[in-house]
């Protein structure tokens, strides 16, 4: 495990949930601090501006994460956030990178509200947790990039079979349960196009995308968690959130 992960975990549960705001960030952060949740300003004093009003806000924050895992400097964060004894509920999914050291230098993230009721029935934070580091990474990466570009971008419907597993886990809050709810999700209006994929990061049998789509006139930010196992996806997250407006971004943006 590498210095990386153990400073996410420390800016979020010391940080964020502990409420030492500033020493977690002042500690976990490098020479730069560029930020792309959109709502932050960059550096620490962006990071403080924003987190110490969100701490007196909610004084009763608990989170847990969910899954976590590293690629090289980039390290992936999901979490499953309760503020106020469950007044409100998130699922963030965050991606940092990272210096040699450790310490974070750029993040991304999209939060979305927890739901109860998914349409498959499996929970929004449920599912393997576990990275299975013995896993072939680059076999796992190499497919959920083939399934981005041949099935999410180009359109290619009819492989769908070719990357996911008949008995798929779906956690999305909108997609429904195994490969025909989300064939049937994917030729959808509500899935739209995927535009871009920013980045993949993956290690043994986990791999997330980080990207855009556009849908029902909306542009919006997605991650996508994949696990795969015997050369098929068997298990996916989606985290998404729609992008404001260019004018109500208080740093450079989702990208």
């Amino acid at each position: 495990m590498g210095k990386g992960l153990d400073n996410v975990r420390d800016i979020y549960l010391d940080g964020i949930a502990g409420g030492n705001i500033r020493e977690a960030v002042t500690k976990n952060t490098g020479h730069r601090y560029t930020q792309h949740s959109t709502g932050v300003a960059d550096g620490v004093e962006g990071f403080l501006e924003f987190f110490v009003p969100f701490v007196q806000r909610n004084p009763k924050r608990e989170i847990e994460i969910v899954r976590i895992f590293e690629d090289g400097p980039w390290v992936f964060c999901s979490a499953f956030q309760s503020l106020n004894n469950g007044e409100a509920k998130w699922i963030t999914m965050d991606l940092f990178y990272t210096d040699p050291d450790g310490l974070i230098l750029e993040h991304w993230d999209t939060i979305a509200p927890y739901v109860e009721e998914t349409a498959s029935g499996a929970g929004m934070a449920s599912g393997t947790k576990e990275v299975d580091i013995n896993a072939d990474t680059v076999a796992s990466k190499s497919l959920v990039l083939e399934f981005t570009k041949q099935v999410r971008q180009e359109g290619d419907f009819d492989k769908v079979s070719d990357f996911l597993a008949d008995d798929i886990i779906q956690h999305s809050a909108t997609i429904a349960a195994d490969h025909v709810g989300f064939e049937n999700w994917l030729r959808s209006d509500e899935a739209g196009s995927y535009e871009m994929m920013f980045q993949l990061v993956g290690q043994g049998d986990f791999v997330a995308t980080y990207g855009k789509r556009y849908a029902r006139g909306k542009d919006i930010a997605v991650f996508d968690l994949y696990r795969v196992a015997h050369g098929k996806i068997v298990e996916h997250w989606m985290n998404e959130e729609e992008i404001s407006p260019r004018e109500a971004w208080g740093n450079s943006g989702k990208f």
